[in-house]
């Protein structure tokens, strides 16, 4: 550019910028005095990092802390393991009899089990490292699903990252506005935050109350597109199970979807472990969604859904769960796999976890316990009645050499707080006994000690 253009180019700016300052101060002079007084004088807010301590919900932690700091009890939760939970665990150096893992089946840290994770990570490293949509798949994914939904009885399955986050997209993605979703009243988290993100119509039945089912059903559902009922194959709170025949039945007469969350059935119920459907002897094809985790008795992490090709394969490119999360580690697609087939290979193993819950549930029975529903199998709650004693008689089992934890208010009913005790297929007799007799010693000791109120007013002196 020649030079006569360069400067005319830098006239021609100046000229622009000039006219836009006089058309800025034009504007400011026609404004009202007031408003032109508030231009000048008005400072942004101030910004300050916001202090959590004063959320309200914040608060009522550090006051429930506090008081439980008066009254000398030690927070049960988040105990560090020094080694692998099993039917027995490490903590601080000593050994625990273990009533508080999902290890329903032992296979968390069977040879093979480890072998096959270790194994997957030299062959393929920790992680695939994005979504199996943009990364690919490995050939553990396909033989996973396959053999989940071998064991379900089913067409297909989809393996997810995360138990919750399959429960939640599923359900989040499946319904719509003007959906209804019926779900017994102790239904697990995971579907409760699903059914909320759908948009959908939430009603709730009493717990294993099936003619109230029948009623919602009756009432409602003519005033809906699309109708999914949400109950559990084995619930984790109090250990028992529907009568799934005749969910069944409801379902099909009233043309709805069934979806049978089995995180904590599957590997437990039947003879093969092969859930709830096997226990009632139905055709696994007459529930639309069988719902499972790999963190229990698949020894790994993460879900899956398992039912019809179609439906598997629209979550598979459709679900945001799946399709924006990374795909299952190898390690963990691994364990999962070898689990499967060490279970499927030994069915003793179920048939052992089935006798030591039944053991476990007849002794306590026997010893005065309150158990709840509790069928006798993986789960057995022995409800206490309020939180704080809940949270006494824990630490006294774990001074007396047992790790079992308390199940609290909100998680529960505040009268309905509990010990809640995981039975597994490595459990002993003589470890069940003196777990049960321990437990009403304790307790008993406990109700003589004066209500939770009495120990408050004796803290605070």
């Amino acid at each position: 550019m020649s030079d006569e253009k360069t400067k005319a180019a830098g006239s021609d700016r100046t000229k622009l910028m000039d006219s836009l300052r006089a058309g800025r101060k034009s504007a400011r002079e026609r404004r009202p005095d007031s408003e032109a007084g508030a231009a000048t004088t008005a400072q942004p807010p101030k910004k300050k990092a916001y202090d959590f301590r004063q959320l309200p919900q914040v608060k009522q932690l550090q006051v429930q802390r506090a008081a439980a700091d008066m009254m000398g009890i030690a927070n049960p939760f988040f105990r560090p393991h020094d080694g692998l939970a099993a039917g027995t665990t490490l903590i601080d150096g000593e050994i625990y009899d273990n009533f508080a893992s999902y290890n329903y089946l032992g296979l968390n840290g069977h040879p093979e089990v480890n072998s096959a994770a270790e194994e997957a990570i030299r062959t393929f490293g920790t992680s695939v490292s994005a979504s199996r949509i943009v990364a690919g798949e490995r050939p553990g994914h396909a033989e996973l699903e396959a053999a989940l939904a071998r064991i379900h009885g089913v067409e297909a399955s989809i393996v997810m990252v995360s138990g919750h986050a399959t429960n939640v997209t599923t359900i989040g993605h499946l319904m719509n506005k003007g959906d209804l979703i019926l779900t017994d009243s102790l239904v697990h988290n995971s579907i409760a935050e699903g059914a909320r993100l759908s948009g959908a119509t939430r009603i709730n039945f009493p717990h294993d109350d099936l003619d109230a089912l029948e009623r919602l059903l009756a009432e409602n559902r003519h005033k809906f597109e699309n109708v999914l009922i949400a109950v559990e194959g084995l619930y984790s709170m109090d250990g028992d199970f529907p009568d799934l025949k005749r969910v069944v039945r409801l379902k099909q007469n009233y043309d709805a979807w069934l979806l049978v969350d089995e995180a904590h059935s599957i590997g437990v119920l039947g003879k093969r472990g092969h859930g709830i459907a096997e226990h009632f002897g139905i055709d696994p094809t007459e529930v639309e969604i069988w719902m499972g985790t790999l963190s229990k008795t698949f020894s790994s992490c993460g879900g899956y859904i398992a039912g019809s090709k179609v439906l598997c394969d629209y979550l598979r490119v459709t679900a945001p769960g799946f399709v924006f999360s990374v795909g299952l580690s190898p390690a963990l697609t691994a364990a999962a796999i070898k689990s499967a087939e060490v279970m499927e290979r030994e069915p003793e193993r179920v048939a052992k976890l089935q006798t030591n819950g039944q053991l476990f549930l007849k002794l306590a029975r026997e010893a005065g316990l309150d158990t709840g529903p509790s069928a006798g199998y993986s789960v057995v709650p022995v409800i206490v009645g309020d939180s704080v004693n809940a949270a006494i008689l824990s630490n006294k089992l774990l001074e007396r050499g047992i790790n079992a934890l308390p199940i609290i208010f909100p998680a529960v009913a505040e009268k309905s707080a509990r010990i809640r005790f995981f039975i597994t297929s490595e459990h002993t007799e003589d470890q069940i006994r003196r777990a049960v007799d321990v437990t009403a010693e304790e307790l008993a000791k406990l109700k003589t000690g004066g209500t939770t109120f009495d120990r408050l007013k004796q803290a605070a002196k």
